[in-house]
């Protein structure tokens, strides 16, 4: 699997989703390190913003590799995987990639303190409830049949399951 095709992928969909468009965003409308507030609750905010986007990157580079190794494919809908993947935060989430983003976009705007970039993420969150079920899934059904049905029955789409999905148990 060539790193190209990774990182276009990587670099155009959640790349300008959590890097691309908060940067336009924050450029135009300003940022406000700590949203106004006493030193303490600004850095307690920003710590947690920090911690945010660490959880969000490392999920991302997990779910990025586990679709280069496992699936054959990338993230992107053009080059899609070849295999069904169903290891790691996918036994417990359907969709870890897009919590991943969420993440890293909550984590900015609570760094940044900018309103905008908040809007943005709840933008991004309601274009992806509509495009995952209306798109996404019926692609996988017709792409892995009876195998991401049994999938889609047993993984939650957003929130994570308690204990991890083993398949065929």
């Amino acid at each position: 699997m060539g790193i190209g095709r990774q990182l276009r992928a990587i670099v155009l969909l959640p790349g300008m989703a959590a890097v691309g468009v908060p940067a336009l965003l924050v450029v135009m409308s300003g940022a406000d390190p700590g949203w106004g507030l006493p030193a303490p609750a600004a850095i307690a905010l920003g710590i947690a913003g920090a911690a945010l986007i660490l959880v969000g990157l490392r999920l991302w580079a997990e779910t990025v590799r586990l679709f280069a190794a496992v699936g054959k494919g990338t993230l992107a809908p053009w080059d899609p995987t070849r295999k069904l993947v169903v290891q790691g935060p996918y036994r417990r989430v359907r969709n870890p990639m897009i919590s991943a983003v969420a993440f890293v976009l909550l984590g900015e705007a609570a760094i940044l303190g900018s309103p905008p970039l908040l809007v943005w993420l709840a933008a991004f969150v309601l274009v992806i409830c509509i495009y995952i079920p209306l798109v996404e899934e019926p692609g996988l059904v017709k792409r892995f049949g009876a195998k991401y049905d049994d999938y889609r029955r047993a993984v939650p789409r957003w929130i994570p399951r308690r204990r991890p999905w083993v398949e065929g148990v």
